[in-house]
């Protein structure tokens, strides 16, 4: 059975530790890079806390040391300012990168997709791999039919960079496709102070918490008459991803195309 050989960027970071330890275990996967800025020349095992895997954690991540690994896909959980010249990298060498940080904006992914065209090399790109926030998403965009007044609550711990989350962003693309556009809250309302009322998104407001102790949350809360309907996903700990992690390296390792989001993958 051909493995599929799997380097991971950021492999010192809360989701690349994760990610590293769930690899390690699956049949179908070998480890065969790790990438960090920090513990350089340590084994990744040591790095994230197991026993010796016989994996040294390179240091700045190059084209050279990925094509030495023979990597068929890159998992890339960096930040937004790494993010897409590691996949332009990886797409370069041939290697289909699959992306986890969100940020990129929308010029970013037509300057991807021109060089997934020119490679030929594909690129799996998802605002989240929980299954469980595909269906909160999917089941949103459902009750968006019935009940067009919404807003959404995200909130996520204080380290995140970018704020709305991607998830939420995404939510709002699925309503607007159902709903037709609208105006929500009173037509004379205003603030007393900016930003008061969240970010406006395709006419749906967003709000984004960012607290210590969470971890990643979003509610999605419809209005109507004599009611409302919460659709609500949270996600306690970073094994929340995983088999959505292992759903993607499965589907995407030879895809020759781009590809975003995780409910492309699903049943």
């Amino acid at each position: 059975m051909k493995k599929i050989r799997v380097f991971v960027a950021g492999a010192c970071g809360k989701m690349g530790q994760e990610v590293v330890r769930t690899v390690l275990k699956q049949e179908d996967m070998i480890l065969v890079g790790a990438s960090d800025t920090r513990n350089q020349g340590i084994d990744v095992g040591y790095a994230i806390g197991i026993p010796k895997v016989g994996l040294d954690i390179s240091g700045v991540f190059n084209k050279e040391l990925l094509q030495r690994s023979g990597a068929d896909v890159l998992v890339d959980f960096t930040n937004p300012q790494s993010v897409l010249s590691n996949a332009k990298l990886a797409i370069a060498s041939g290697v289909v990168p699959i992306v986890g940080t969100t940020g990129l904006d929308e010029a970013e992914l037509s300057e991807l997709r021109d060089l997934v065209e020119k490679e030929r090399v594909g690129v799996f790109i998802a605002s989240n791999f929980a299954i469980g926030a595909i269906l909160m998403m999917r089941f949103a965009r459902e009750a968006a039919r019935y009940f067009p007044h919404v807003e959404i609550v995200e909130s996520h711990h204080n380290q995140k960079l970018d704020a709305p989350s991607g998830t939420a962003l995404t939510t709002s693309e699925w309503i607007s496709e159902v709903r037709e556009p609208m105006v929500q809250g009173h037509p004379n309302e205003y603030e007393k102070v900016a930003g008061a009322r969240g970010a406006d998104i395709h006419g749906i407001r967003i709000h984004s918490l960012r607290l210590p102790g969470l971890i990643a949350h979003q509610e999605v809360i419809f209005g109507g008459l004599g009611q409302t309907l919460t659709i609500k996903h949270d996600a306690f700990s970073r094994e929340t991803y995983m088999p959505g992690v292992l759903l993607a390296i499965r589907k995407a390792y030879q895809l020759t195309d781009m590809v975003i989001g995780l409910e492309n993958f699903l049943d």
